[in-house]
């Protein structure tokens, strides 16, 4: 209870002796500078940011803001290596403020001092910011400095499984568009196949389809099905058809010829043309040509000469191969630049 009480009395004080310190604002001599840097502005999910001083005269106590989206960033901890009491971050309407103060009749710090440090941990995958907003300084003799600052950091918080992949870029600049989700918050599975459910999906955002109120001839596509709408906005859009008249197979894994027959198709009506009236130079370059359907032959071509598709390899398209999601994402990607043309 003693402690407990000390404690209060110390907060109190602390408090008190701020608010009275920063009545009557005065302003920061130009030599003195206050910088906010971060040794990593991408991370699977914690970032931390360093406050420093320098040429600094007599910093007996501070007190910083800090402006974020409290929706995706939480404060972890604050920390510092200055003695004396600092207060636990607070954050109150997107706002975040911390302090520090050093004890009894000691001089301040002076020259170059890290003032602390902050560790924030994004809530989801994509760029959020920080900035310092504020800074109220005192100096041993409760002279008070007030300081505006302007500083401001970027952090991008990616998905763990994206580490090295080929298509990491893509992939999150789709995420920060809001085309594509992540498995959960901290994986993607950017190899993972894809369901053709699933990419008529994405190509129904990267359209922006409109909902249909028509019917389907699809008798596998369940009524109540969380694809059900989707379906029947791709389907009344010409972007699909059927593995058989009345079969559409929303579960079964997308092959990379059924993907590009979808892009083509996607092209075509973002257009407001045909896909037969579209010119092809009726040639595939690639080894594997003869594993091409022949119903595929032309989508195959026009897509590869679009640069919509690549082959996995220089000589290999892979028509029957499943495609993964990270090449799903990758070729949304370039339709998306494609219809913005």
């Amino acid at each position: 209870m003693k402690r407990n009480m000390m404690m209060g009395t110390i907060v109190c004080t602390f408090c008190s002796m701020l608010a009275i310190a920063f009545t009557p604002a005065a302003y920061a001599e130009d030599a003195t500078q206050f910088t906010m840097s971060t040794s990593d502005t991408e991370s699977t999910g914690e970032f931390t940011v360093t406050l420093k001083g320098e040429q600094l005269t007599d910093l007996f106590a501070y007190e910083a803001k800090f402006s974020i989206d409290a929706s995706n960033l939480e404060v972890v901890k604050a920390e510092t290596k200055i003695e004396g009491f600092s207060i636990s971050p607070i954050v109150k309407d997107n706002e975040v403020t911390i302090a520090h103060t050093k004890i009894g009749k000691v001089d301040g710090e002076k020259g170059d001092v890290i003032l602390g440090t902050i560790t924030f941990k994004a809530k989801k995958v994509g760029t959020t910011n920080v900035k310092w907003t504020s800074l109220k300084t005192v100096d041993h003799t409760l002279k008070n400095q007030v300081f505006t600052m302007n500083a401001s950091q970027d952090f991008t918080k990616v998905f763990s499984d994206l580490a090295g992949h080929w298509a990491k870029p893509d992939i999150m600049e789709m995420v920060g568009k809001q085309i594509v989700e992540g498995m959960d918050d901290d994986h993607f599975a950017p190899d993972t196949n894809v369901t053709r459910a699933q990419f008529a999906t994405l190509i129904a955002k990267v359209l922006n389809l409109k909902d249909s109120t028509g019917q389907t001839p699809f008798d596998d596509v369940a009524s109540g099905s969380w694809y059900e709408s989707t379906v029947k906005k791709a389907y009344a859009a010409g972007l699909i058809d059927g593995i058989s008249e009345h079969e559409f197979a929303p579960e079964k894994n997308i092959t990379r010829e059924e993907m590009t027959a979808m892009l083509i198709r996607a092209k075509a009506q973002a257009a407001g043309i045909k896909v037969q009236d579209m010119p092809a130079n009726g040639e595939i370059p690639f080894q594997d040509e003869a594993e091409v359907s022949e119903c595929a032959k032309p989508f195959v071509q026009l897509a590869v000469e679009a640069g919509l598709m690549n082959g996995r390899s220089e000589l290999a398209f892979a028509p029957q191969e499943h495609a993964s999601r990270a090449e799903a994402v990758v070729v949304l990607k370039r339709l998306l630049k494609e219809v913005a043309k």
